[in-house]
């Protein structure tokens, strides 16, 4: 029973991230200014490190644990991981060039 509502709330989760990525992508390809740009794409790293993240949750819980199950859910693990850092990284970079051009402009 708990299981089954975990699951649920893994995938209303997912179904969350899964929209606020698509936003951040949508928002960093219309947006003029290169550096919000690049803030918006570091955004949407991040949520999709976290989509990939409990997307290898979400197969945890639904199928068994074949050899072939673990090697795909520790693969995204991994990947959602490395998105989520580099999404981080990039994300302070953005935000220090962004406060230095609003800096000089002041």
């Amino acid at each position: 029973m708990l299981i089954e509502v975990f699951k649920y709330v893994l995938i209303a989760l997912f179904t969350i991230v899964m929209i606020c990525s698509a936003l951040n992508s949508i928002r960093s390809r219309r947006t003029p200014d290169p550096h919000l740009a690049g803030l918006y794409r570091s955004w949407t790293n991040i949520w999709m490190g976290s989509m990939l993240i409990l997307l290898a949750l979400i197969l945890m819980f639904v199928y068994s644990g074949s050899t072939l199950s673990v090697i795909v859910e520790a693969l995204f693990l991994v990947m959602g991981a490395y998105n989520v850092f580099a999404g981080i990284r990039n994300r302070s970079y953005y935000a220090r060039i962004k406060q230095r051009s609003s800096d000089a402009s002041a």
